[in-house]
């Protein structure tokens, strides 16, 4: 807490003031001896002593402000209250700080209104000008409203222990988790080594019992920790400190999975990294943007949040502070970002809460807007410091570390019930495997996908030769355009269509890419035009490109553009508007270079359904554009 950095200032103002030593020599002493051990930082040593001073001497109230102040150093704010009370007691002159000290304790300890009562007298009763102290103490007295109301309407909250497979008598947290929930790495500590473990979870959502990630990321002689993991468990970043290849005292890392394994980590280089502290960074999912915390220059704050952004070449830009619709005067710490790429958790102790640092949420807007964080609530948060949380992909948990009356050692991994208002938006995603369509083996392929309401792409990356899957998050609300690319292919096309009304379950794909050759017939599912119209819409483009990158990679290849309709409507009417629609695909390949005479175009009209034009579906399924290829 930042207020126990006035700990120093104080006992310099105990030292000073005139009157304050004792007629007791042993005393006397024994308050000599504390100064000595606090001048080496000896904070233990220099309680014991100080409590001999006043054991000798019940009336040595420089020695009890002293004691108060290091039981507050050492964070047992319970002993730095009683402390503070006994030497108020005395009835004798008093600094106003000492009100401060005693309301931040109060404060840390859950006792909120005499919190109150203390932090508003000594804003009443200080003459100095020290503002930094003033603004603390608003900011305590804004803490014990927020929280004198919060407790009095508390959110329904039960955490449920793990269970031994994911915890044990060491320290866990840190979970992280890929967006179809099956798979999660958390951090646990043994003699002082940080280390990853990563657990499965079963088709009877039981969790495995937790191995070790990697050696190739996992050291002896290194802590790793502070970790976000990408929505298709391909990337951990995660923080390194005090490495040969570090920035400053701690940076963040990267590692690839390829295939089955985890690369060897690189730092993320001194673009992102400073000299300063940076630390737990979170991943967007869809890849490019990276938040972060740290205390570098040009902040609002001791600790904020930052971002930084992957750039089409490949190398991130510098980072960028998230202002203060986020971060404040005080600390921002452990960010997550929901694979719904909305919804930011993260730990503050500078937004009003219940005195410690609280969890809050915040949502982005379309045009890039933070809305005001809202805190999680009582007893969610506490007195207490609250931080580290994730939220399942589904938005129904939270997962975070504490210690409860059943935890096994030391903190455990915990879950519960997320309240309804802090839920992120609802999430589908596509897990699919890509394979060659002749040998039936695993492809590496490029996928991409875009959301093509807002023309963001939303996944966009390699499939490895070994496994060809992938994992794509697809927040509901929207509709999505996916393409598989692989050299000597045709590319595949998919459309997904997620809307509020219409959830679906996650869908599972199975990619078959067939090699070029003449006669292969391919549907653009992503080509639109308005009713009755020949004019390409704007979501068109997506796939229009990535047609004209197969036919700028493959110079020799030809191909014919058919245009189909259904059956509703004259002939005449079906056939002009294939012919146009199939026109303006050739067009727009025209346009961009492609040789006239590597393109034809034809109308089929309703001659060359694919499906029955009895139903709607079928109908849909027959309106459509597609292309052959016709030479090699």
């Amino acid at each position: 807490m930042k207020g126990i950095s006035f700990l120093c200032l104080f006992i310099g103002l105990w030292l000073s003031a005139a009157g304050q030593h004792s007629s007791n020599g042993q005393a006397q002493k024994s308050f000599n001896n504390a100064q000595s051990y606090l001048d080496k930082g000896a904070y233990e040593d220099a309680a014991v002593q100080l409590q001999q001073a006043i054991d000798q001497d019940p009336d040595f109230q420089l020695a009890y402000f002293q004691l108060g102040d290091v039981y507050r150093r050492l964070k047992t704010f319970e002993k730095s209250t009683a402390v503070y009370l006994k030497a108020l007691e005395l009835n004798k002159p008093v600094d106003a700080r000492v009100y401060y000290s005693l309301g931040e304790s109060q404060l840390l300890t859950g006792d909120y209104k005499n919190a109150l009562n203390h932090l508003t007298l000594f804003i009443s009763r200080y003459e100095g000008k020290d503002q930094k102290i003033v603004l603390r103490a608003k900011k305590y007295l804004a803490d014990c409203g927020f929280a004198i109301d919060a407790i009095k309407n508390p959110q329904p909250f039960q955490p449920i222990n793990m269970g031994a497979n994911l915890n044990s008598k060491y320290r866990e947290y840190f979970p992280a988790i890929t967006a179809d929930g099956n798979t999660m790495i958390y951090s646990r500590v043994i003699d002082g080594n940080e280390d990853f473990l990563i657990s499965t979870r079963s088709k009877s959502n039981n969790w495995s019992a937790a191995v070790p990630l990697s050696t190739n990321i996992n050291t002896k002689e290194y802590n790793e920790g502070a970790q976000s993991l990408s929505p298709d468990g391909k990337y951990l970043f995660f923080t390194g400190c005090n490495r040969p290849d570090g920035s400053g005292s701690c940076d963040i890392y990267v590692s690839h999975k390829s295939g089955k394994k985890w690369d060897r980590p690189f730092n993320l280089g001194s673009v992102v990294n400073s000299k300063h502290w940076d630390s737990q960074p979170a991943i967007s999912p869809d890849g490019n943007t990276l938040y972060f915390s740290s205390n570098r220059p040009g902040g609002l704050g001791g600790y904020d949040l930052w971002k930084t952004q992957l750039k089409k070449d490949g190398t991130w830009s510098p980072p960028l502070n998230l202002g203060p619709e986020i971060n404040t005067p005080y600390d921002e710490h452990t960010p997550f970002i929901h694979p719904d790429g909305q919804t930011l958790y993260f730990s503050s102790d500078g937004w009003p809460g219940m005195g410690n640092k609280d969890i809050f949420y915040s949502r982005i807007d379309m045009n890039g807007n933070w809305a005001e964080p809202v805190n999680l609530g009582y007893p969610i948060n506490s007195h207490h410091e609250e931080t580290g949380l994730i939220v399942t992909p589904d938005g129904i948990n939270g997962i975070f570390s504490t210690t409860l009356k059943d935890t096994f050692g030391d903190l455990d991994l915990y879950s519960f019930k997320m309240p309804t208002v802090a839920k992120p938006r609802q999430i589908s995603y596509v897990n699919g495997t890509v394979y060659d369509k002749e040998t039936k083996q695993p492809l590496a392929a490029a996928v991409l996908v875009v959301d093509l309401k807002t023309k963001k792409t939303q996944f966009n990356d390699f499939t490895s030769a070994e496994t060809g899957d992938f994992l794509a998050v697809m927040p509901i609300g929207s509709n999505y355009s996916l393409n598989v690319s692989s050299k000597g292919y045709l590319f595949y096309s998919e459309y997904f269509e997620l809307q509020e009304n219409n959830i679906s379950k996650p869908v599972e794909l199975i990619v078959y890419m067939e090699r070029i050759k003449t006669g292969s017939n391919l549907t653009l599912k992503n080509i639109f035009f308005d009713t009755n119209m020949a004019t390409l819409l704007p979501p068109s483009i997506t796939e229009l490109e990535v047609l004209l990158g197969l036919l700028q990679d493959n110079p020799k290849m030809k191909i014919e553009i058919q245009g189909h309709t259904d059956n509703t409507g004259s002939d005449n009417q079906n056939m002009l508007l294939s012919e146009a629609r199939a026109k303006a695909v050739y067009n727009y390949l025209l346009e961009r270079n492609i040789e006239v005479e590597r393109l034809t175009y034809k109308g089929y009209g309703k001659n060359k359904p694919v499906a029955s034009n009895g139903t709607a579906e079928g109908r849909q399924k027959n309106r459509r554009t597609s292309f052959v290829v016709t030479g090699i």
